[in-house]
C-alpha cells in the first residue's frame, strides 16, 4: 500500500482538517446564529450550512490551488483575512443585543443567508480549512488516489459538525435563551481568541518570524 493511503496518513488528515474545520468550535456560532429562528428551521440552517461548506471546500479542493496561483493570492494573506471576519463576528457575539421581536420574523425567512454567513464561511469553511485542503491535495506532490482519501476525510469532519449542530438544538432548548445569551457572549470571547490566533499564526507564517 502507497504511503499516501495508509492509515497513518489517513489518521494524520484526519487530525489536521478536524483542528482547521473545528466542529466543536462551530456550535457556538450556530447557537448564536439560531438564537432567533424558529426550532423548526434550525435543522434546516444547519444542513445548508454544511452542504455550502462542502461545496466551497470541495471546490478548493479541486480547483483552489490553480485559480489562488493564478491571480497570484497568498494563502496566508486569505488566512489573515479570514481571522479578522472571524472576529468581527465575535465581537458582535459578545456586545451585540437581543434581537427584537420584528426582527425574528426576518431572521426566519432568511435561513439561507444565515447558513451562509457566519456559519458556512467563514466558521465551517474557514480560510485554514480552504488552505489546509490546497496543501494536502497539492497537484504536484499527490496522487489521483490520495486526493481522493483528503475529499473524503474532510467530508467525514463536515459530518460531524452536522452531527454537533443537531445536537446543541436540544442543549439550547433546555437553557433557554437567557442560557443561550450566556453561552453566546462567553463563546464569543473564545471565538474571538481563537480569531487572533489564526491572525498571528498566518503572519508567523508569512513573514517567517
Amino acid at each position: 500500500m502507497s504511503p499516501e493511503l495508509s492509515l497513518a496518513n489517513a489518521l494524520h488528515q484526519f487530525a489536521t482538517l478536524f483542528a482547521v474545520i473545528d466542529p466543536v468550535g462551530t456550535v457556538p456560532v450556530f447557537i448564536a446564529v439560531t438564537a432567533s429562528v424558529a426550532h423548526d428551521r434550525r435543522r434546516s440552517v444547519a444542513f445548508r450550512a454544511v452542504l455550502f461548506a462542502a461545496l466551497v471546500l470541495m471546490g478548493f479542493l479541486i480547483a483552489g490551488q490553480p485559480v489562488l496561483n493564478a491571480i497570484s493570492v497568498n494563502l496566508t494573506s486569505f488566512q489573515i483575512a479570514g481571522g479578522i471576519v472571524l472576529f468581527l463576528f465575535a465581537l458582535t457575539m459578545i456586545f451585540g443585543d437581543s434581537k427584537p421581536e420584528k426582527e425574528i420574523s426576518e431572521v426566519s425567512r432568511n435561513v439561507a443567508e444565515w447558513a451562509v454567513y457566519p456559519l458556512a464561511i467563514p466558521s465551517i469553511a474557514s480560510p485554514g480549512a480552504m488552505l489546509a485542503v490546497v496543501v494536502l491535495t497539492d497537484n504536484n506532490i499527490h496522487s489521483i488516489p490520495a486526493q481522493a482519501m483528503t475529499a473524503g476525510i474532510t467530508l467525514m469532519v463536515l459530518g460531524l459538525s452536522l452531527l454537533l449542530m443537531l445536537a446543541a438544538m436540544p442543549v439550547q432548548r433546555m437553557i433557554g435563551k437567557a442560557g443561550a445569551s450566556i453561552v453566546s457572549r462567553v463563546m464569543g470571547l473564545i471565538l474571538a481568541a481563537v480569531a487572533v490566533d489564526h491572525v498571528i499564526n498566518a503572519i508567523i507564517i508569512r513573514f517567517g518570524l
